[in-house]
């Protein structure tokens, strides 16, 4: 039964004693064991005419046999089983233990049990103290070559209790001896003092063993515990890593330390794997030169994620190891693929990594592949945060550069259309003059299809008039020299003046032009020259993206504190995503420029800064397709003033 249980473990040292069928065997074994004290197995002896012993079965034994017989069969062939697939240190320790169970389990009970009984053969028995000691023989150069057992605690303390033993006999003996020798001889010493004497002697012993004891426990721990760690203080200190620290390259070197230091291997490397490229590398202790020039390809050869060299016999992932000085190579694996290697050489000590070594590596990698996974991804942001913010600091210069030269080319581009239209608008004027001469027949009769086409160049350079103003209040405005001169004005007068000017290209166009003028309106202190031009300007554009048939309504009223001017059209109105940008410089509509291809942008920019300028608010809703409204309003009691207005600049 005890070698039935020792296979069932071995070497994966996980009990399944719980399992129903092991606990079945269990019980029926125990049975079959307290049957035997009751000699229900054999019925008596008897000696044979030459004097030979023999024993006399009874019917139960073949029980027995049976049960000897599957617990020995069965755990012989399991032990031959595990050795097929096993490789390197185990394959060699079940060699071993195979040999030395045939031996013992095998041999002893055919030659002691079944010879003898069955065959009333007693010639082999005498060979039995010479498969014991075969069998202890090989156990003991298993135990001792391939680390088949880890007995070291026995041996320690066994050796520890022998020198413990061996220093308290030395020194009570000598103590015994050199006192016997100096009190002792030829004094008379009555025997009370003697007593007295190996008492002390006595107290001495007991007070000195603990002393002695911890310092041999000491040194023999020192001996055949240089391997020794705390399996839990090396993951409390991986995870006190992992916990405090997101650098990739303090992760990798200092978990390389930390298990080479606790498992006395003598050097480590570290592999940081980016799809099929390696990205990172980090290296602690002594390892070959070589290790550093692994070439991804060799990888490949690795498809398990721990692999020990003295678990491999042969093939190329044996002659990696072999090449390189390694002894364990950890492959770190997440649900995103390999993310790392750890290549570990052997121990400073020369024994073969244990089984505690192999399950606290397995721990560690599933905790390392995680840390370098998310350490990685951190490094990549981090980098990709220092390119970005390089690259915005190269845009900003860049834009900076540009804008300067912008501001230079607006500048240029300021003073041309200064210069230009100052230069337009004195030979404009002397043609709208002599149009409006024309016009007047101050020349003489004018028949009525050239006073239709004079009407239309004379209304041309009234557009080209109001254009060049618009030009030039923008370039005033860019050099802060846009002044407003307020006075009293008749709003109402001014607006119908205008109205009576586009009358006739309203009539043209066949649209209904209405406007709605108060009957009593108060006079408001007002830039007459600007607020004509923005009026105009609300009107004109009114009329022209209004189409035929439609109608343009003006409205002026003055209520509640403040005066209101509004245009109302039925147009084609304005696109609500554009319509935040209406009033910026030189931007016109997409349907607007396919109406009316010859604006400029400047009339609603220009009218907004003249409003705001003199403290009114501009008025502005529109639909697509239905129509706009613009206008403004001004508080009814304004003070008349004369400033500049240099903050209009932007």
């Amino acid at each position: 039964m005890a070698f039935f249980l020792f296979v069932s473990i071995f070497p994966s040292v996980r009990s399944n004693l719980n399992k129903l069928p092991t606990r079945t065997y269990i019980y029926l074994s125990l049975a079959i064991g307290i049957l035997a004290l009751f000699g229900v197995y054999f019925k008596g002896y008897e000696y044979s005419t030459d004097g030979e012993f023999k024993l006399l079965a009874a019917p139960p034994i073949g029980v027995f046999m049976l049960h000897a017989a599957f617990s020995i069969g069965w755990g012989v062939k399991r032990l031959i089983s595990r050795y097929r697939v096993a490789a390197g240190v185990l394959r060699n320790q079940l060699l071993y233990l195979i040999t030395a169970s045939i031996l013992l389990l095998v041999l002893v009970p055919l030659t002691n049990f079944l010879l003898p009984i069955a065959f009333k053969n007693n010639t082999f028995i005498s060979l039995s103290p010479i498969y014991t000691f075969l069998f202890a023989s090989i156990i003991a150069y298993a135990i001792v070559r391939q680390k088949l057992f880890d007995i070291r605690l026995v041996v320690a303390r066994s050796a520890a209790y022998a020198l413990v033993l061996a220093t308290l006999g030395v020194i009570y003996g000598g103590l015994v001896f050199s006192v016997s020798r100096i009190i002792f001889s030829g004094s008379d010493i009555s025997e009370l003092v003697r007593q007295a004497i190996n008492v002390i002697f006595a107290l001495f012993l007991v007070f000195s063993i603990q002393p002695i004891k911890r310092f041999f426990d000491r040194y023999t721990n020192r001996l055949f515990y240089r391997d020794a760690y705390d399996s839990q203080a090396v993951l409390d200190e991986i995870n006190a890593l992992l916990t405090s620290q997101i650098s990739l390259k303090i992760i990798t070197h200092d978990s390389l330390r930390i298990v080479c230091h606790n498992l006395k291997v003598n050097g480590g490397h570290f592999l940081v794997m980016e799809k099929a490229s390696i990205y990172r590398t980090a290296s602690y202790g002594q390892l070959p030169e070589s290790i550093t020039f692994v070439h991804p390809e060799d990888l490949k050869l690795f498809k398990k994620n721990m692999i020990f060299v003295d678990n491999l016999t042969r093939g190329e992932a044996k002659e990696f190891l072999d090449k390189h000085g390694l002894s364990v190579i950890l492959r770190l694996v997440t649900q995103d693929g390999v993310v790392g290697y750890i290549f570990l050489s052997g121990k400073q000590s020369g024994n073969i990594y244990s089984q505690q070594d192999i399950d606290l590596l397995g721990i560690l990698s599933d905790e390392l592949a995680i840390a370098v996974q998310n350490a990685r991804a951190f490094e990549e942001i981090q980098q990709f945060n220092i390119t970005l913010q390089q690259k915005i600091d190269e845009a900003t210069r860049e834009l900076r550069r540009v804008n300067t030269r912008l501001r230079e080319l607006d500048k240029t581009k300021d003073e041309f259309i200064s210069m230009a239209s100052h230069q337009l608008r004195t030979p404009l004027t002397a043609v709208k003059g002599y149009l409006s001469m024309v016009l007047d027949g101050d020349t003489g009769p004018v028949k009525k299809s050239q006073k239709e086409m004079v009407q239309k160049a004379f209304s041309g350079a009234q557009r080209m008039v109001y254009l060049i103003g618009d030009m030039l209040n923008v370039s005033r405005l860019q050099t802060g020299k846009f002044v407003i001169e307020n006075h009293p004005t008749n709003l109402a007068d001014l607006v119908e003046g205008e109205i009576a000017q586009l009358q006739e290209t309203a009539a043209a166009r066949n649209l209904k032009l209405v406007y709605h003028r108060p009957d009593k309106f108060p006079d408001l202190n007002l830039d007459e020259t600007k607020i004509r031009q923005v009026v105009m300007n609300f009107i004109d554009n009114a009329i022209f993206y209004t189409p035929s048939g439609g109608s343009v309504t003006t409205e002026l009223t003055a209520s509640e504190g403040e005066a209101r001017f509004t245009v109302t059209d039925t147009g084609i109105g304005i696109p609500a995503a554009v319509q935040h940008r209406l009033f910026s410089k030189f931007y016109r509509a997409d349907n607007a420029r396919k109406m009316r291809p010859d604006g400029t942008g400047l009339g609603l920019f220009m009218a907004k800064k003249a409003i705001a300028a003199q403290g009114g608010a501009t008025i502005f809703k529109s639909t697509e397709g239905k129509g706009s409204t613009f206008g403004f309003s001004f508080p009814l009691k304004k003070s008349s003033s004369q400033h500049e207005v240099a903050a209009l600049k932007t």
